[in-house]
């Protein structure tokens, strides 16, 4: 057994509380260290409402990846890269854009003034959003990059949870509400005649702060801010550093939505990170509990563990239904964007966009998604729709491929944990080959064996060299010739012949073959015909495949592939 030394197993006893079937110890691990969540932060009892409700529309999706994303990279972007990345959003479908921190970048800064100075640079139903400390100087350099832009949120950011004012900031809560305060009304007078300039607020670690210090500061700028429905603030609650599971987070948000002063007139949004590896489910429950804003990143970029992914976000809603409001229309060109700009790489498990999300190799998946595209077919064809219309319902599927703008070559792939039901299925989507149910089995063995031996994946293209040099390639090269009840074949130095009822049972009887089973069926749309026959030959029970312009020739040659493969032993 390979042993860890650096590992501690644990040792200790089995608690006493512990069932017969849970034999799990205590461990080395310092858990004592830590806090749980409801220690750290107390959130009023109130009759929930969010466990009963469901998402029904998509929320203002609001990519932070140009500031957020951008300020997590090793390398961040280039002007080039930002740029792409600003274009990559307006044709996906994104009406509020965070692009940037001016005030604390020169490339930020920079790239806020092209957009506010080149015709035509950002559309006319799109808000820009720009982010800024409460600081005097950093508001106004923000003001001075935005100038000309004729749809912008100022995004006013200050940490509010205990550990950040005592530790970070050295300032009590009167204090730091006194800061927030003064930094609003200098933005409130930076914007003076000024159209088209709204507001946003995040207390950041909201979900680390006093509920009751949340309301005080949000309703103290929504009032100061003057919100109207006409001119919303926007109240953003981030979980900036996740601590606590997704139901703490969405009661949260339902004490804010209940309690927020003139709601009306406030765009309750969140900013989930990914701490514990919940910030999707933080994101949908809190949309339940009252959010209408989502800020993330595309694939799930952003400090540490990251911000909460827009894509599966938006994903997850169109697999209910529901229009997200964005087009994925080519995920893969999306994903390539991202990289490009990110320097990152997507992994090959990430929801929806990785290379292996619609694959499978496990035989029992392959066969049920095999079944599961035959029954599409089927219900497409009674509806007298195309399948691409049909009501999707395949399993282990949540979603069509081609919805992606992928096809459906790599749902299926062959590796030593494949069935019959993959290889069969690759086989026909790929040549066109509808192999019975029994062949199938046997040559599933086959290339079960070549897959141990390799331990490799085996392409379609490999999977069709197997199946030609197997079944196709096992034609001996004898000469024969054949009447309408007879044939005589030339076997070495011995011409055997045959009658029967027809051609094929002739050429079987000169062989001395018993034919346990034929079908054959043409090969997609073309002029090809292939035949499959089950034989038995002395004593053996061997299949056979032929392939041929002509349907007769092809049942011959199946008959021919069967006595060569009985030779070959």
């Amino acid at each position: 057994m390979m042993r860890f030394p650096t590992l501690r197993t644990p040792t200790g006893p089995v608690p006493a509380t512990a069932p017969a079937w849970n034999p799990q110890r205590p461990g080395a691990m310092p858990s004592h260290r830590y806090r749980p969540a409801h220690e750290r932060v107390h959130v009023p009892a109130m009759m929930r409402r969010w466990p009963g409700r469901r998402i029904t529309q998509a929320p203002l999706w609001v990519p932070v990846d140009l500031r957020d994303g951008n300020q997590a990279l090793a390398e961040p972007m280039d002007p080039v890269r930002k740029q792409r990345m600003f274009d990559l959003f307006l044709a996906m479908g994104f009406k509020e854009i965070e692009v940037g921190y001016p005030s604390a970048s020169r490339t930020d800064f920079d790239f806020v003034r092209q957009l506010a100075t080149v015709p035509g640079a950002v559309p006319e139903d799109v808000t820009i959003t720009v982010f800024t400390a409460a600081r005097a100087d950093l508001i106004d350099r923000t003001f001075e990059a935005v100038e000309g832009l004729p749809r912008v949120v100022v995004h006013l950011y200050t940490a509010t949870a205990p550990l950040w004012r005592e530790v970070v900031l050295g300032r009590g809560r009167e204090e730091l509400r006194a800061l927030i305060t003064e930094a609003a009304a200098h933005l409130a007078r930076r914007a003076e005649g000024r159209d088209g300039v709204r507001f946003q607020f995040s207390p950041e670690v909201f979900n680390l702060t006093e509920p009751d210090y949340v309301l005080e500061v949000c309703n103290g700028l929504t009032r100061l801010w003057d919100a109207s429905p006409d001119r919303p603030v926007v109240h953003n609650l981030p979980a900036t550093v996740e601590i606590a599971t997704p139901n703490v987070y969405a009661d949260q948000i339902e004490y804010l939505h209940r309690h927020l002063e003139r709601r009306e007139s406030v765009i309750l949004s969140v900013h989930p990170h990914n701490d514990r590896g919940t910030g999707v489910a933080c994101a949908e429950l809190a949309v339940l509990a009252g959010a209408q804003r989502v800020e993330g990143c595309l694939f799930g970029n952003g400090e540490r563990t990251g911000n909460v992914d827009l894509v599966a976000l938006a994903l997850n809603l169109h697999t209910q239904g529901v229009d997200p409001m964005l087009d994925f229309s080519d995920i893969d060109e999306i994903r390539r964007t991202v990289e490009h700009c990110n320097r990152l790489p997507v992994h090959e498990r990430h929801p929806y966009a990785g290379d292996l999300v619609h694959t499978a190799f496990s035989g029992t998946h392959q066969d049920a998604i095999k079944k599961g595209f035959a029954h599409h077919a089927k219900v497409a064809a009674e509806l007298g729709v195309p399948e691409r219309e049909a009501p999707w319902s395949v399993p282990y599927l949540p979603i069509d491929p081609a919805d992606l703008g992928r096809d459906y070559e790599a749902v299926i792939r062959v590796n030593s944990q494949s069935g019959k039901g993959g290889i069969a299925y690759l086989l026909q989507s790929g040549h066109g080959l509808d192999l019975p149910r029994r062949l199938q089995i046997e040559f599933s063995r086959i290339v079960q064996k070549t897959t141990d031996d390799s331990g490799r994946e085996v392409t379609g293209e490999e999977l069709y060299g197997l199946f030609r040099a197997e079944y196709l390639d096992a034609v001996p090269d004898w000469p024969w010739r054949a009447g309408e009840d007879w044939a005589e074949v030339t076997v070495g130095a011995e011409t055997r012949r045959g009658e029967g009822a027809g051609p094929l049972d002739a050429l079987a009887a000169a062989l001395r073959v018993d034919v346990l089973h034929f079908s054959e069926h043409a090969v997609g749309t073309g002029p090809d015909a292939v035949a499959y026959v089950e034989a038995r030959i002395g004593g053996e029970v061997v299949w056979g495949v032929g392939l041929d312009a002509s349907v007769l020739n092809a049942g011959r040659r199946a008959v021919l592939s069967a006595v060569g493969r009985a030779r070959r032993g």
